[in-house]
């Protein structure tokens, strides 16, 4: 499978339009846009929206436990601020594989990553 383009979405926003598939206390932290399908990182797990259908009435939601994640790699051009790719590999499951665009807080979310990864 080849990388996703992934496009920043604000957090607050996405926060607002997935509040109905979040705990409570529960708070998105970097949120992409690919194409239709969205893909948030919480402070609790990883939610993946898949839009469906042609006129995308049908959504299906995926949560990853930060535990389900076994590794991570990130890849850039040599800057941070470029194109970067990002490969998460999931228990079970295919390997998640994003390519975040310019403007990612990189360091932020590998920061969220191996915080959440390390318990």
């Amino acid at each position: 499978m080849g990388f996703i383009n992934a496009t920043v979405h604000d957090p607050a926003d996405a926060e607002e339009d997935y509040r109905h598939i979040m705990a409570p206390s529960e708070t998105v932290r970097f949120a992409f846009k690919l194409i239709r399908d969205a893909i948030l990182f919480t402070d609790k797990r990883i939610v993946t929206i898949d839009v469906q259908g042609l006129t995308g009435s049908k959504k299906r939601f995926v949560s990853i436990p930060y535990r389900a994640i076994t590794t991570f790699s990130v890849e850039s051009a040599g800057h941070f601020d470029l194109d970067t790719e990002l490969t998460l590999t999931v228990s079970g499951a295919a390997p998640i594989e994003l390519l975040l665009s310019r403007g990612t807080d990189v360091h932020g979310l590998i920061s969220l990553l191996t915080e959440r990864l390390a318990r």
